[in-house]
């Protein structure tokens, strides 16, 4: 029998016996990361993270997906809530499934044909610091330096990126 030993708001941890052993669990909220293209840049934000061990890291556009919502339409409010961006042109360009210990579902979005639109972050305006657009090189070698260290939303990156560059 599974027993829910932590309902917080973004996490859910169970546990289990089986065989005589404990197994946990966590369940994470379905999740995106949405990566909005102009040529050959990309925007990121550098967000206000106060209880991390750095209270600031440079990070992709990323959201959790309301109940019933839309991926694509999840993908614009992030952008329009993050950046102040709409995008024309969404295209799902990988989903991530995980079962077991850790729980989630993640989509990665490209988002491109980029329009002014700004929308209010719950979250509070304070916590984006800046917006970023930075060229995708750099983004590509920001990661193998550990200065951008998201891996899920760094792996649908480096799909973007391979695909970019037609080595994928």
């Amino acid at each position: 029998m599974e027993k829910t030993v932590y309902n917080g708001q973004f996490i859910k941890v169970t546990e289990s016996i089986i065989s005589g052993h404990k197994w946990e669990k966590v369940f994470l909220p379905p999740s995106l990361a949405v990566f909005p293209i102009e040529g050959d840049y990309i925007y990121l934000i550098e967000e206000s993270r106060p209880h991390e061990t750095k209270p600031s890291r440079v990070k992709f556009v990323t959201g959790h997906i309301e109940n019933n919502e839309d991926i694509l339409e999840c993908a614009n409010r992030e952008l329009q809530e993050e950046i102040g961006f709409k995008a024309s042109k969404l295209e799902l360009i990988h989903h991530h499934q995980a079962s077991g210990t850790l729980n989630s579902n993640f989509f990665m979005v490209s988002a491109r044909e980029l329009t002014p639109s700004k929308i209010p972050n719950p979250d509070g305006e304070e916590t984006i610091i800046a917006i970023k657009k930075l060229h995708l090189d750099d983004v590509y070698n920001m990661i193998f330096k550990h200065e951008i260290t998201w891996g899920l939303s760094c792996l649908g990156f480096l799909k973007l990126y391979h695909q970019k560059k037609g080595t994928s």
